[in-house]
């Protein structure tokens, strides 16, 4: 396994990024814990959830299973770095969702009760609430640093703009404010490129990419053989039928240089040097250990040039 540092700190994890939205509604407890027991062989030592995951069949239910694999023992807990988010509506009742300074207290006691541990090492905002100034956001999360309950701060679906404001105003109650920024960000979609990723690079931000297949475009196999249970079966399709020229010349590159497309994909991601971990979602073992030959895929020049005609970034 490869490490890197998360942002501007010394915190080092590994560079790819456990997602566990899929524990509970996909993937059952028992294959949970096995997953997530390969994932420290392997030498990942990054889990993200966050308090909703666990939808449609409970909101909670992902940190609950990552709770219960906690209390295990056998250093599992100690050997993690745990980030976890906050935001969603929880229930129906007020002041159950969003960031002000009360929810903000409240999510993070029960994300810690499901979680059955004392700290979350990365806390995160999972959207952006415009309303409330960030000397509130602020005043919430270094209460929790200084309780000991959370140890850096992250973001989620921000705008660049959102990221100024957040770390300008830490930077003034000498707080050190968002560390790192999750977002959408794949070979089909780009637009972080314009703006987010030049934010996150000038403040020391870490960029943690979600859905790096693009939902299972990049996978592999998207349209001659589609996988009833996979999120790309569920892609709409006016855009399947939109995209499916350049998913097939892609498919054809990925053949070409011998490597799985679910892999190039991972590869492109990894050389970006704004990118710390992209975050993948695997459902089974064995999605899990393919994964890692992305870490050792170097892309030519040639084949960077490629992608780039297949798949322009913002502008091109």
């Amino acid at each position: 396994m490869q490490y890197t540092y998360l942002g501007c700190t010394g915190l080092q994890v590994s560079r790819l990024c456990l997602g566990t939205m899929n524990f509970g509604p996909n993937t059952d407890e028992a294959t949970s814990f096995r997953m997530m027991d390969l994932a420290l062989e392997l030498g990942i030592n990054f889990f993200d959830t966050a308090n909703v995951y666990g939808r449609p069949i409970r909101r909670g239910l992902s940190e609950e299973i990552i709770g219960k694999w906690f209390a295990q023992g056998g250093g599992r807990r100690e050997k993690v770095i745990l980030a976890t988010k906050m935001y969603g509506m929880m229930d129906e009742w007020p002041n159950n969702s969003k960031v002000s300074a009360y929810h903000i207290r409240h999510a993070c006691e029960e994300s810690l009760k499901r979680l059955q541990t004392d700290h979350i090492d990365l806390y995160q905002m999972h959207h952006i609430f415009r309303q409330v100034p960030w000397e509130e956001v602020w005043q919430g999360m270094e209460q929790l640093v200084r309780e000991g309950k959370i140890i850096y701060n992250g973001s989620s679906n921000f705008a660049a703009w959102n990221i100024v404001q957040a770390n300008e105003s830490a930077k003034q109650r000498h707080f050190l404010g968002l560390v790192s920024e999750q977002s959408i960000y794949s070979l089909n979609d780009r637009m972080i490129e314009l703006e987010v990723i030049p934010a996150c690079e000038n403040y020391g931000v870490g960029i943690l990419p979600w859905s790096p297949l693009a939902g299972g475009l990049l996978a592999g196999g998207a349209y001659n053989n589609p996988d009833k249970e996979s999120r790309r079966s569920k892609l709409h399709p006016e855009r399947l039928e939109k995209e499916k020229a350049k998913i097939a010349a892609y498919e054809k590159l990925c053949k070409d240089i011998g490597a799985s497309p679910s892999n190039v994909a991972l590869a492109w991601l990894l050389q970006n040097k704004a990118v710390t971990a992209p975050i993948i979602g695997p459902r089974t073992e064995a999605q899990l250990k393919d994964t890692m030959a992305a870490l050792e895929l170097t892309l030519s020049e040639e084949t960077n040039t490629k992608l780039d005609e297949i798949f322009p970034g913002p502008g091109g």
